[in-house]
């Protein structure tokens, strides 16, 4: 399997599956535009983030590194008409943009996006807690103070997600030097050890190449 393969598969569902979205494609075009690294999450897996909080029933969500807002988006069209997105986001000019992006697709007075570090900011959140989803795509050596953190601003039955688990495979690298895979292979040493949580990881292929997700419930 190459990835020109995974891209015409994910081509190929996505043409079935998912319908044109002019405002997510002007949220892609307007973060190239603006300069922001191409780190996204693929349209299929925006729409699965849409179906999980959908499933879910979430109606408060956290989710940790904004970029341009195309996940955002996909999240907050996921909520009901009184839910709330809160999105933290380290630079200001990610955050120009996505805030941008929200107003185009209606979603202001759902989300807002919040500018700092990760974790400066969420101490902050604990009034605002507990969120029924925490979707966690922010800078991977952080991950296990972000994973900690999520835990702390959860009640039992929420939905942790965290992305780019498997950084093409050097998740397995116990030698590796690679500050991304030390703090991914620490996150998952802690969830091991967590009690309160129950997870599972899934390796994925696609246009985004070879990673993958972690998906966690807090059961207490």
């Amino acid at each position: 399997m190459s990835q020109e393969q995974w891209t015409a598969v994910d081509a190929y569902f996505n043409g079935l599956l998912l319908e044109s979205d002019p405002v997510l494609d002007a949220v892609l075009h307007d973060s190239d535009a603006g300069g922001l690294p191409q780190i996204a999450v693929a349209p299929n897996q925006g729409k699965l983030l849409n179906l999980l909080a959908r499933i879910h029933g979430a109606r408060k969500i956290l989710e940790i590194g904004t970029l341009g807002g195309y996940s955002t988006i996909w999240l907050g069209r996921a909520l009901p008409s009184d839910g709330r997105l809160i999105s933290l986001e380290y630079s200001p000019k990610h955050a120009q943009v996505a805030t941008a992006n929200i107003a185009r697709a209606g979603l202001a007075d759902k989300i807002e996006v919040r500018v700092g570090a990760a974790l400066n900011l969420l101490p902050s959140l604990d009034s605002e807690a507990p969120f029924d989803l925490i979707f966690i795509d922010a800078d991977k050596p952080n991950n296990p103070s972000y994973f900690a953190w999520a835990v702390k601003l959860s009640r039992p039955g929420t939905l942790i997600i965290m992305d780019n688990v498997v950084r093409d495979g050097h998740v397995i690298d116990a030698d590796s030097a690679d500050p991304s895979v030390m703090g991914v292979r620490q996150f998952v040493t802690d969830v091991s050890a967590e009690k309160r949580v129950t997870a599972t990881a899934l390796q994925t292929v696609g246009t985004k190449g070879y990673d993958g997700l972690m998906l966690m419930l807090v059961e207490g």
